[in-house]
């Protein structure tokens, strides 16, 4: 789990405008580090299907948001796979 300040540094870097906490940006780059975290922690304990199945949902929520962005405004799109460094279709 992030920190209420790791995700306040995350929120920072990544907003929009002031008052921005739930842009799909700033959605989507909390997605990836909870997945990169939950990743590594299914390399030490890989029986864990719990944390399996949270792994695979918050992939799916993620891929949904990406593909949302990159219909309604793909710019912004592209500049959130740069600047967060993820992989695009």
């Amino acid at each position: 789990m992030l920190t209420q300040e790791e995700k306040t540094q995350l929120i920072e870097k990544y907003k929009l405008h002031d008052a921005d906490t739930g842009s799909s940006e700033v959605q989507v780059v909390l997605l990836s580090e909870e997945i990169d975290r939950l990743l590594s922690h299914l390399k030490i304990h890989p029986k864990d299907f719990h944390s399996k199945r949270g792994l695979l949902k918050m992939v799916s929520k993620r891929r949904k948001l990406m593909s949302y962005l990159k219909g309604t405004d793909e710019k912004r799109y592209e500049e959130l796979v740069k600047k967060a460094g993820l992989k695009s279709k």
